[in-house]
């Protein structure tokens, strides 16, 4: 599942992947676009008990997989 968060402003591309990932199965891969690190939202995850990581995406702004 693929999530596009560019051009919305905070908190939005955080409340919208944390409702998404609400819906996915234990072992399900969520791919985010965000425009800039959502730093919030990593705290989110972690305590959550998430597993991301981060890369640039091509198209500017960050790529982030989030696995449930």
């Amino acid at each position: 599942m693929q999530l596009d968060n560019r051009g919305l402003e905070p908190p939005t591309p955080m409340m919208r992947t944390l409702k998404a990932l609400e819906k996915l199965n234990k072992g399900d891969t969520l791919t985010i676009i965000n425009d800039r690190r959502p730093m919030f939202l990593y705290e989110q995850l972690d305590e959550l008990g998430y597993k991301h990581t981060t890369e640039p995406h091509p198209d500017g702004g960050f790529q982030i997989e989030i696995t449930k």
